[in-house]
């Protein structure tokens, strides 16, 4: 790209336009009046651009909800209500034995539902990959230690029971 002004006799036609238009704008002399008395003479420099700063345009914000993004509360409704909705429909699922078995372990650790295990462990046995259906089968093994560990709630837990702590001095 050529940054340098064409120097031709094309540059001073331009300016002998613009100087017209110039001219009849404001009211003065024409080109062709003051053309005998003027001495052009080419310049290698280009003239200066103007920067001419926008308008700014008016924007309308659009109304903001008091509350756009759903609390905590509504997505968990909401995530609950789907996992009621995809329990009886996962048997169904055509997915391969790895992921089949990671929506049943998704299942399990938001329901803690015991009765989903058996069919878990039956898919864990079908993933063909040695090293893969070893860490399926260990989830297998520490859901069901989890959900064994998992106290009712109407029978007192292992954590209720209060030890003598060593910092504190036995009463006399």
């Amino acid at each position: 790209m050529n940054l340098q002004p064409d120097t031709g006799t094309t540059n001073i036609s331009d300016d002998q336009e613009l100087a017209k238009v110039l001219a009849g704008v404001n009211g003065g002399p024409t080109v062709d009046d003051t053309a005998a008395d003027v001495d052009y003479e080419e310049t290698s420099t280009a003239p200066e651009p103007v920067a001419i700063a926008p308008e700014p345009i008016a924007i309308n914000p659009l109304p903001i909800a008091a509350n756009p993004v759903p609390s905590r509360d509504d997505l968990e409704g909401v995530k609950m209500e789907a996992i009621n909705e995809l329990r009886p429909l996962i048997d169904k699922l055509d997915l391969p034995p790895e992921e089949k078995f990671d929506t049943y372990l998704l299942l399990i650790r938001c329901t803690d539902d015991k009765e989903l295990v058996p069919p878990a462990h039956e898919v864990a046995k079908l993933i063909s990959d040695d090293a893969r259906r070893a860490m399926a089968l260990l989830d297998i093994i520490k859901e069901i230690d989890y959900l064994s560990s998992k106290a009712p709630s109407d029978a007192p837990s292992t954590d209720d029971v209060s030890l003598p702590t060593p910092d504190v001095a036995p009463l006399v």
